[in-house]
């Protein structure tokens, strides 16, 4: 079926056709349908499925059918809340980019740079309006923006929010919004957590899931690669350098160590920058932008780049330590093997991840293949030992009961790998963040 066959108007048509695309997604043509019709949604599918583009070309479509929008006064008629400045910025992309031929007017908002240039936009009036929930509330309250028109509210990613503390505030955010409105509400996974909110804000929604849920893209080749957690830099490098890898997205679970490992590996004569909370929008944004040209072989991040990272034909994602969280491990790998590319995923597993992994396994319904490296064999003497969480609600959720200890194996007997060795350097085939880090 053709974009044509859904019924879209003809300048986001001609949009489409210029990015290259000729057929929909499984998501967009069972979603764009029900938005056109103005029902609410709640539609999930696997990152790099193209649900941006989902909910991004019927909202577009619906704007203007409601009639040209007046060239002054304009208020903000449609709301797009995401969690991170990332997913934020891409989705204002896509907006643009599919928007072009049409006469509205949007922009986007978010924490980490200046709020002046900002407000200077929203005077000037826009239709579609992109926005993170903490930045959004800063413009709130210096009376910068006025929400009393939005006719349609996207919550994207709205798992990622909750997680990341925001249910406070994405309820001003509703309590400032009018009561007759179009809700759709999209998300790579679906927690109870986020079907009680959909029960509070969604009337009568048609549910749109166009994979199992919770599970890892299929196009994405993944293995285990069992080593010392003393001895992950050392194997992560001979990977990179042994298979000529030139783009590479690596996940650590804190700050520190993505800074810590980004150092070790520019020691090791391979190029890499991090990407994470503390760092400034402006580094951010560079450290992004130097990965997708090639001037860096090595983005590190932490979750905050679990989502909204849009990088066409990544390779190859390395999981050098394993999420506190299972789902965030979907949201990792889901960074590669996007929009019917194939991609690779590989996680660094040491003896004290294990639970963390079996959890992951659970999750997704299958084993994940488990190939040693030669050289980089695991040493079985090694007692596993408790991983710093940090702090968190989805941290201590996840955490041990206090004065529990680590259980010991059954009959004595410590944690093993159980996986085949490879005599050949070849890959088979969540904490919470602060509201303020993520404005």
């Amino acid at each position: 079926m053709s974009f044509e066959s859904l019924g879209l108007r003809a300048e986001l048509l001609r949009a489409v056709s210029e990015k290259g695309y000729s057929e929909p997604t499984p998501i967009q043509l069972q979603a764009i349908p029900p938005v056109l019709e103005g029902r609410d949604i709640m539609g999930g599918a696997q990152t790099g499925t193209g649900k941006t583009a989902g909910f991004t070309l019927p909202l577009l479509h619906r704007l203007m059918s409601a009639g040209k929008p007046e060239k002054a006064h304009r208020a903000v008629r449609a709301l797009v809340l995401t969690p991170t400045r990332e997913l934020a910025a891409q989705v204002s992309e896509s907006v643009e980019t599919y928007g072009k031929y049409l006469p509205l007017k949007s922009t986007v908002i978010y924490g980490g740079v200046g709020i002046n240039p900002q407000i200077q936009k929203l005077r000037k009036g826009v239709d579609i309006l992109v926005a993170t929930p903490g930045r959004l509330l800063d413009h709130v309250s210096q009376k910068t923006v006025d929400l009393s028109k939005v006719d349609i509210l996207v919550l994207d990613e709205a798992d990622r929010m909750l997680d990341m503390g925001f249910i406070r505030d994405i309820r001003k955010v509703l309590a400032l919004l009018p009561r007759q409105k179009q809700t759709l509400l999209f998300s790579a996974t679906f927690s109870d957590e986020i079907k009680r909110l959909a029960d509070d804000l969604l009337r009568s929604p048609a549910l749109i899931e166009v994979a199992r849920r919770n599970t890892a893209c299929e196009l994405v080749t993944q293995v285990v690669h069992p080593v010392d957690k003393s001895r992950k830099r050392e194997l992560l490098s001979y990977l990179i350098g042994s298979n000529n890898w030139k783009q590479v997205l690596v996940f650590n679970r804190t700050k520190h160590g993505a800074n810590r490992l980004a150092e070790q590996l520019n020691t090791d004569g391979i190029t890499a920058s991090a990407i994470h909370g503390n760092k400034s929008q402006g580094a951010r944004t560079k450290a992004l932008a130097d990965f997708k040209s090639g001037k860096v072989r090595v983005l590190v991040a932490t979750d905050i780049a679990a989502r909204g990272l849009d990088i066409n034909q990544l390779p190859h994602v390395v999981n050098f330590e394993l999420p506190n969280v299972a789902e965030d491990y979907v949201h990792r790998i889901g960074r590669t093997g996007r929009a019917g590319n194939e991609g690779e995923a590989m996680s660094l597993v040491c003896v004290d991840e294990l639970k963390l992994l079996k959890d992951i396994e659970r999750l997704i319904k299958r084993g994940i293949p488990k190939v040693v490296i030669e050289g980089y064999e695991p040493d079985l003497s090694i007692k596993p030992e408790p991983i710093n969480r940090g702090r968190g609600r989805a941290q201590q959720t996840a955490r041990k009961p206090a004065g529990k200890k680590t259980a010991p194996a059954r009959n004595g007997q410590r944690p093993s790998f159980k996986g085949r060795s490879n005599n050949q350097s070849r890959s088979g085939n969540r904490a919470r963040h602060s509201s303020q880090n993520a404005r």
